[in-house]
Parts: structure tokens; sequence; C-alpha cells
């Protein structure tokens, strides 16, 4: 797996990390799901230079400009419901992708805090055969959902391309991840944080993304 550590060199997308862990700031939800969907938009840019391109002449109101597109629409696949603005900023810069949704939990049985399973329920997602998979989800920590959730992408079919898009990741994520996607798939993190506490949070990280976006679970 090839790994895409964006915060190693300082951007705009630093700025915007900042602010998503900045406790004061993240009283404004509506702030904090803009700041996702702002580094949605430059992961989506940075992705955007792996792909490929076809030359085009296109038509402008003097002549005729040779120049280049996209040779093939990408499908991104948002995990819910954290997921939804990181999808949204992905969406703005590949904006006639196809799209793809995916529910994924952490189940306690028993009310055992420190035991956990991951269940995969609801999806809609289109035909991934021979395309462009950018497959999103703000935190990366234990990384059990998200190879949940890939396993079960590929009974929709074997794409060309995986493009695993994060925020905010841990050392442990990381490293199962590695071990469980294809040698081929690209990884693409806006920062990587120290590690995993007891509880399999990460820390410092900035807290429950899907709370802080969408307000306290039922």
């Amino acid at each position: 797996m090839q790994l895409h550590n964006l915060s190693e060199t300082n951007s705009i997308l630093n700025h915007f990390v900042s602010q998503l862990r900045n406790v004061d700031i993240q009283r404004d939800s509506m702030r904090f799901r803009r700041n996702i969907e702002r580094i949605g938009e430059v992961l989506a840019y940075e992705i955007s230079k792996t792909v490929d391109f076809s030359a085009v002449a296109v038509q402008t109101p003097l002549g005729v400009k040779n120049t280049y597109e996209m040779a093939a629409k990408p499908v991104i696949c948002s995990i819910l419901r954290a997921g939804i603005p990181l999808h949204n900023g992905l969406l703005n810069y590949f904006d006639d992708a196809d799209n793809g949704f995916v529910s994924a939990y952490r189940h306690h049985p028993n009310s055992d805090d420190d035991y956990f399973d991951i269940l995969v329920e609801y999806q809609a997602v289109p035909d991934l055969s021979d395309r462009i998979l950018i497959l999103a989800d703000p935190m990366l920590a234990t990384g059990q959902s998200l190879v949940a959730v890939f396993n079960k992408l590929m009974e929709k079919g074997a794409p060309k391309e995986i493009h695993v898009a994060i925020v905010i990741a841990a050392p442990e994520g990381i490293e199962l991840l590695q071990r469980n996607l294809p040698d081929q798939c690209h990884l693409w993190i806006a920062a990587i944080d120290e590690k995993l506490n007891e509880k399999n949070y990460i820390v410092p990280g900035l807290g429950d993304a899907g709370d802080l976006a969408y307000g306290n679970k039922l």
C-alpha cells in the first residue's frame, strides 16, 4: 500500500486540521463540517494527480485549445455518517463521480466496552468493476471498520484503482490496512496521530467526528 501523509508538507490543509481539533471552534458544527469538506477538496486535488488523463480539443469562443481531461470518472464511497462531509468535499472536485454509501459501526456484545466487532449493514453502491474507487472515512482508528467495508465492497466488483481518503489516522489503523488492503492501494491521510487509547480512540485526535458534525447519537 502506498502511503501519502500530506501533513509532512505545510499547506492550508494543516490549517483546516488544526481548526478541526480546536475545542472552541468545534462548538460550531457547521464550521466543523465545512473544514472536513475543505480537507476532502484538498485530498481530491492530490488524488487527481495520480489518475489517467486524455488529450482533448476544446472549442473556445475564439478558437480551439488542445488540453487534457480525466479519462474516467471515479466512484466515491463513504462510510456513514461521519463520512458525509468528506464525501461532499471529494465530490466538489470529482463532480461527475458516481456515489456509494455504506453503514458500519462498532457493536459491543453484552455491553462490553473493551470488545467490539464491526457490523456492515446498509449499502447503496454501483458496480465497481474496473472503476476508480475512492473510499472516504474521516477517522482511521483500529482500521477494522474500513477493512470490513472494503471486503463488503469487493462483492460489487474489482476496481482498477483504489484510493482511501482519511482525515486523521492512528498508526495501528494504518498497519491493519497495510496487512489487509491490496499493495497497489493508495492511502491519503491529512494527519497521522500518536496512538489509540484503551478504548481504541485516536489520541490526541479530535473526538467523535460524527457527533461533532451532526449531534450526539441517540
